[in-house]
């Protein structure tokens, strides 16, 4: 979520990030390649592999995860992720009630889960 010139103030971008180590560059770099899409920088000793653009996240990001799931805690953030996707995907996150949604799901993910459960 970030300010915006809107009637809301505020606008939401959905983004798909994953971290690796430095030794890992070969991998990070080969989903580029896989999904045909996203971009990789580099951050200190690691690699990020980032995905903003909303159609590439609901046609071959979800997709994917969907089909093998993640195992773990951060299957929970992941069905969060999806459920801001769906949102967007809606276009329910141009309402007030929309983005309080999405505030709602984005401060409960990662960290902030330990927090309600």
């Amino acid at each position: 979520m970030y300010k915006a010139k809107t009637n809301l103030g505020t606008a939401v971008r959905l983004v798909f990030q994953l971290t690796q180590h430095v030794r890992d560059e070969e991998l990070m770099r080969s989903f580029i390649d896989y999904f045909n899409c996203g971009t990789i920088t580099k951050s200190r000793e690691s690699f990020v592999y980032r995905v903003e653009k909303l159609s590439d996240i609901q046609n071959k990001i979800i997709p994917f995860f969907n089909k093998y799931q993640i195992q773990g805690v951060k299957q929970q953030d992941y069905l969060d992720f999806c459920r801001a996707a769906e949102q967007m995907e809606n276009n329910t996150h141009l309402t007030k009630e929309g983005l309080s949604l999405i505030k709602g799901i984005k401060t409960g993910m990662n960290k902030g889960r330990s927090r309600r459960e």
